[in-house]
């Protein structure tokens, strides 16, 4: 992926998994599938100088991994109450691991049929 802009790299993962597809709501881009949100690109947000994209987290990985990672994992406004988890993708970024952490929050969105879909194709 040569030479993509932060928001151009989220949306290639995200929209890699099946039937994802971006929606703009709130003045970003979000990510869902059949409807539902697994992920949300913010730039700045309020003025906050974070490029993130807030995740659907399982139970307790907020707090893991903002533990863990401080200055990489946040708790976003909104949605964090919720135990989704934000995930700077400014600086220095794994994309292997952003990609790990979007598959796992759209697992948690997906129909089980299309989860199943994708591990027998992966399988």
């Amino acid at each position: 992926m040569k030479d993509l802009s932060t928001l151009e790299r989220v949306r290639a993962v995200c929209l890699a998994l099946p039937e994802a597809e971006e929606k703009e709501a709130w003045g970003m881009p979000t990510f869902r599938v059949r409807g539902k949100l697994f992920a949300h690109f913010a730039n700045d947000h309020h003025g906050d100088g974070r490029v993130a994209l807030w995740l659907k987290a399982a139970e307790g990985a907020q707090e893991l991994l903002v533990e863990a990672a401080p200055e990489r994992f946040f708790v976003p406004p909104y949605m964090g109450p919720r135990g989704w988890v934000g995930m700077r993708v400014d600086g220095e970024v794994d994309w292997e691991e952003v990609a790990a952490l979007v598959e796992e929050a759209w697992r948690l969105i997906a129909p089980k049929r299309v989860v199943a879909a994708l591990d027998a194709a992966e399988g």
